[in-house]
């Protein structure tokens, strides 16, 4: 793909489990000016910083621009999130360093881990926006915010019905890489984030939508997957609890 409007100098060959369509120099310089690499110190735009929730024990903080409102939140397949502060750039990058200091929450969250939840999160969006809350107060007692950060009140947003988590069965896998020739096709039960939740050959197969990007894709004249799949394991990837 190239980087930044240019096509690939070297025509690199990417691997088909690639979620970024781009070799590691052309993705090198892609981050080259990007806010997510601290690339860019003088963006005069305002920031969020959100708290995310995606399951059990799977909290994150992060930043978005106030511009993009829950965009960022919905292509992370956040289940539920609440905005902390809004301020510069920069007093929203210190913020969110404090709560990775001072609560130890991370930010990120590994993609394989929410899809092996989401058919078992809690029914109700009081229960899924719990930890949030808990954590939001804890958040806002700690000293050292900068003084341009203006605070926000705990405001839970819930995306489980815009996703489809409702009576979702569970996933047996995700499409490990897409390869020539190959099928992947089914009934959509659901789609969080970049990932589409399958139903194909009685089973559920989560497809992560970034794989995609390149290829040449056709209707399937069946239902089936011959792609490789990477089975889930039962319950791993589920971080202990934050509290």
């Amino acid at each position: 793909m190239g980087a930044r409007g240019h096509a690939c100098p070297a025509r690199a060959v990417v691997p088909g489990r690639s979620t970024g369509a781009r070799c590691e120099e052309c993705a090198r310089l892609e981050r080259a000016h990007s806010v997510a690499a601290d690339r860019i110190a003088d963006d005069p735009r305002p920031y969020h910083v959100y708290l995310a929730w995606f399951g059990p024990g799977m909290v994150k903080v992060g930043i978005t621009a106030v511009a993009r409102g829950s965009a960022r939140l919905l292509e992370q397949g956040a289940v539920c999130f609440s905005r902390l502060g809004t301020g510069p750039l920069m007093a929203a990058r210190r913020t969110e360093e404090l709560l990775r200091a001072a609560l130890g929450v991370p930010d990120r969250i590994p993609y394989a881990e929410k899809r092996a939840v989401r058919s078992a999160l809690p029914a109700t969006a009081a229960e899924r926006a719990a930890e949030i809350e808990e954590l939001h107060r804890r958040a806002t007692a700690l000293g050292g915010w900068p003084e341009s950060l203006e605070r926000e009140p705990f405001r839970p947003v819930d995306h489980a019905g815009v996703f489809g988590l409702a009576g979702l069965p569970p996933a047996v896998g995700e499409v490990g890489e897409l390869v020539a020739g190959g099928v992947v096709s089914g009934e959509l039960v659901a789609v969080a984030g970049p990932d589409l939740h399958l139903m194909t050959d009685g089973a559920v197969v989560v497809l992560d939508t970034r794989l995609m990007t390149g290829w040449e894709l056709r209707p399937a004249r069946r239902t089936g997957c011959t792609v490789p799949v990477r089975e889930f394991r039962g319950p791993t990837g589920v971080q202990g609890g934050l509290f």
